[in-house]
């Protein structure tokens, strides 16, 4: 449509319309019609006949009940088979058309998601990743590991922490304490998967327990926990240990070698590859700025030791 206008600002009717190859009727109805095809209203009337008027109820629905995983070619080649130069290729179409329609009546329920919004200064969320598949050796022998991870919802600033053991307390207000403080600030909302150190999972409590609790009162945080088995409501920072363990393992392809001489040589390489990713683009520095400005000054330590329980 777009080329036979713009030829027939030069040529005839016939002439404009050979050149994108339209029939002199749609070159008629085009001129007879001001309106754009997206302003016209919806045609409420077929062109054709519904070619499978006859198999849709009988055939094809009964094969989607029985497997509503079955695609539109399969069953188009089923339908060829039993009745043979009855369905050609040209019905696809209207056979993928009819499947989508039956499945959103029909088919199984699917599950909802809901844009999150996150304002500068608001989430902040801890997480730690296993690390193995690194393949990172220190003096010479395998090192087993995870990171703790805290981000920021918002800007996407955040602050990783080699961890040796579980997901103990310590490591959790350690990592915390240590992101808290390089921040220069706290987020409203602090949310944590289900640490078994930071949650009575065991007893199916919802509370806190009492360490974590009085950890993020005093920084002036309210705590928070995604519901169990539901890891998309942490996907803020769940996404970001894939992204930060692929940069890991890159970076340390480009190294030559996956051996350190000591835990505090690797420790400062993982924060070197977190600053870099942290500051990989300059939108990054202008949002940063941003949620950190609306972050409250970190409390002072507390003369309990937090990391120690």
């Amino acid at each position: 449509m777009h080329q036979y206008k713009q030829h027939r600002n030069t040529l005839t009717q016939v002439a404009a319309a050979a050149r994108p190859g339209i029939s002199e009727r749609s070159a008629r109805r085009i001129d007879d019609n001001d309106a754009l095809p997206s302003q016209r209203p919806a045609r409420g009337w077929r062109t054709r006949e519904e070619p499978l008027t006859e198999v849709w109820d009988v055939e094809v629905v009964p094969l989607l009940r029985t497997d509503a995983l079955l695609n539109a070619v399969k069953l188009l080649e089923e339908l060829q088979r039993r009745h043979p130069g009855q369905y050609d290729t040209g019905v696809l179409r209207t056979l993928q058309r009819r499947m989508r329609q039956w499945r959103a009546l029909h088919g199984a329920e699917r599950d909802i998601y809901f844009a999150q919004e996150h304002p500068p200064g608001r989430l902040g969320l801890s997480d730690f990743t296993v690390c193995d598949e690194l393949g990172v050796q220190i003096g010479g022998a395998a090192f087993p590991h995870r990171l703790y991870q805290f981000a920021l919802a918002h800007s996407g600033w955040r602050h990783a922490e080699v961890s040796v053991g579980g997901e103990s307390f310590i490591a959790l207000s350690a990592g915390l304490q240590a992101a808290l403080w390089r921040l220069g600030g706290v987020p409203e909302e602090h949310r944590t998967d289900s640490l078994s150190a930071a949650f009575n999972n065991l007893a199916e409590q919802e509370t806190l327990t009492r360490r974590y609790d009085e950890l993020c009162r005093h920084y002036g945080m309210r705590a928070s926990r995604c519901n169990p088995g539901q890891s998309n409501e942490n996907g803020s920072i769940e996404s970001r240990h894939d992204s930060l363990k692929t940069a890991l393992d890159q970076a340390l392809r480009l190294r030559g070698s996956r051996a350190f001489d000591d835990r505090p040589g690797y420790e400062a390489f993982v924060d070197q590859i977190v600053q870099r990713s942290t500051c990989a683009s300059p939108r990054s520095w202008l949002s940063n700025a941003r949620c950190s400005s609306r972050c409250r000054r970190a409390a002072p330590p507390s003369t309990r030791n937090f990391r120690h329980g």
